[in-house]
């Protein structure tokens, strides 16, 4: 279904035509922990797409969709980079094909409902107090993160507390990208709790009657969206729950319909592999059945010396000692992928002009070390054929079959285990405390029969820790868990730890100040 000329959507009706066909294999992109320095996941997922194609392999690329939030205060674009992007990138980076306005209208609509039902009578006696639904904004907010509504008068509502979360953290983003159709997607939506009654009785939002204004809200957004690289390797990019708040994923729809597709499907986790790659596997793969073939994780020599200890604007001085230093992040991240979700794994090192070639050789000895091949990519220069040898060591990696893909946890386990097994396992941690309020609320959770859903964890990315400051790969702290909700329509349990939001603020000086368009229409600054 053509959006202009560019870009476009996979009806629902072609995308369960597919149902039949055998899927072909999968590969996760992942990273080290992020680092102002830069790592480029999403530049090297394109790139190895574009690399398999030029090998002549069928293959496609599954990404998420930018949140404006970030576009706007931090990256400035998320398509993307270089030789290696998908297009169109302005398209893509603002308001696309419109998914994340209907997530944000089917979200707020239920806040208007909710609210909507206190004012005449109160029917189901919902306790305002204890409303959890929040209403959401595709932009970082600070200033929204807690506010009071229903001011003003009797015409205007209850008064109550209430807040903003920025779109791609809304449990409406999560059950769009991991419904597997229009049925599952109504079915999830209506599970939603937004509240207790005064009998401390859950409220859902089938219980309101508004699930089904949802779901036709959601329909055309339920639909994956296709456009293509610089190189025309075709691209699915659909969703966009960020990894450290959420579930980090794109969409299941958009997956599957690339595998039924396409021999291989690139895609890619948030962030470093303790977060985007840990959910994909324990929240992702373990209700949908999806198993990835081989693992990538991306690394930079630039973000290897920044967890060595090297200072931002110091960066391109040549230091092989930082880049050993720094080799305890990445070293942890590839034992995760193997030893605790039994993937096989390579590296991709993605070149910067500022690299020596004795750092390079560093990461790749070190890496060899750990029994993983390390192979140069320079697709952000050289489009896919800077790729081809990360592609054809993808290739031998899927060839050799060793993927044997094992969870975290057992579904059976208590909440607090989960926890504690994804914290100790994958984050080095020696512990997880839960504040009193986070106990009280997981207690209720598990009391009304929740207990078996996974865990998503909302940490920072830039740390194993809850830390952001503590670089490299830190072991026996102690991960905090302050606040606990619940996601059940998303199938997932959030615990939030330290000081993450689920609404940003904008940095001291946005990416917005350089963001600006042309007398002829051209949008600069955004890349």
């Amino acid at each position: 279904m053509p959006y202009g000329h560019t870009k476009a959507k996979i009806s629902l009706g072609y995308v369960n035509g597919l149902a039949d066909r055998p899927e072909g294999r999968l590969v996760l992109v992942t990273a080290i922990s992020p680092t102002p320095a830069g790592e480029g996941k999403t530049t090297t997922s394109v790139g190895l797409a574009d690399a398999l194609t030029s090998l002549g392999e069928k293959a496609m690329v599954a990404l998420r969709e930018p949140s404006m939030g970030p576009v706007f205060g931090m990256k400035g674009g998320a398509a993307g980079g270089g030789y290696a992007q998908v297009v169109p990138m302005t398209d893509i980076n603002l308001n696309f094909t419109g998914d994340f306005a209907a997530i944000a209208a089917a979200n707020n609509l239920l806040s208007a409902v909710i609210d909507n039902h206190v004012h005449h009578g109160n029917a189901l006696d919902i306790d305002p107090r204890t409303i959890t639904w929040k209403r959401v904004v595709d932009l970082n907010d600070r200033a929204l993160r807690d506010i009071v509504v229903g001011l003003g008068g009797v015409a205007n509502g209850v008064p109550r507390e209430d807040g903003f979360d920025i779109v791609v953290a809304s449990e409406v983003m999560a059950i769009l990208c991991l419904a597997t159709s229009i049925t599952d997607l109504r079915e999830r939506l209506g599970s939603i709790v937004v509240g207790y009654t005064r009998g401390k009785q859950p409220v859902r939002a089938r219980d309101l009657n508004v699930h089904g204004a949802m779901t036709v809200i959601l329909r055309d957004a339920l639909a994956p969206n296709l456009v293509q690289t610089l190189e025309h390797t075709p691209a699915m990019i659909h969703g966009g729950p960020f990894a450290n708040i959420a579930h980090g994923c794109n969409s299941v729809m958009a997956t599957r319909t690339a595998l039924r597709l396409a021999d291989y499907v690139v895609t890619e986790a948030g962030f470093g592999a303790d977060l985007g790659a840990e959910k994909f596997v324990d929240i992702k793969c373990r209700t949908t059945g999806l198993r990835p073939s081989a693992v990538v994780v991306v690394a930079t020599v630039r973000a290897l010396k920044y967890h060595g200890g090297v200072a931002v604007p110091d960066l391109g001085a040549e230091s092989v000692e930082a880049v050993t230093a720094g080799m305890a992040n990445l070293r942890r991240h590839l034992r995760n992928v193997r030893d605790v979700y039994g993937l096989p794994a390579v590296v991709a090192l993605n070149r910067f002009p500022s690299d020596t070639d004795a750092e390079a050789a560093e990461v790749i000895r070190l890496v060899e070390a750990e029994g993983v091949h390390a192979y140069e990519a320079t697709h952000y220069a050289d489009g896919g054929q800077g790729a081809q040898a990360l592609a054809r060591g993808v290739l031998e990696v899927i060839e050799a079959g060793t993927a044997d893909m094992q969870l975290v946890y057992p579904d059976d386990a208590p909440l607090a285990e989960k926890a504690r097994a994804i914290a100790t396992k994958v984050y080095g941690a020696a512990e997880v405390t839960f504040e009193p309020k986070a106990a009280k609320r997981l207690a209720a959770i598990e009391a009304e029969g929740y207990g078996h859903l996974p865990v998503c964890m909302a940490k920072t990315q830039s740390s194993f820790s809850t830390d952001p400051g503590l670089r490299g790969a830190p072991e026996g702290h102690t991960v905090s868990v302050r606040e606990v909700r619940l996601a059940a329509g998303a199938g997932f349990v959030v615990m939030v730890t330290g000081e993450i939001m689920t609404m940003p603020g904008l940095p001291r000086v946005p990416a917005s100040e350089h963001i600006d368009v042309d007398d002829d229409g051209r949008i600069v600054g955004l890349s």
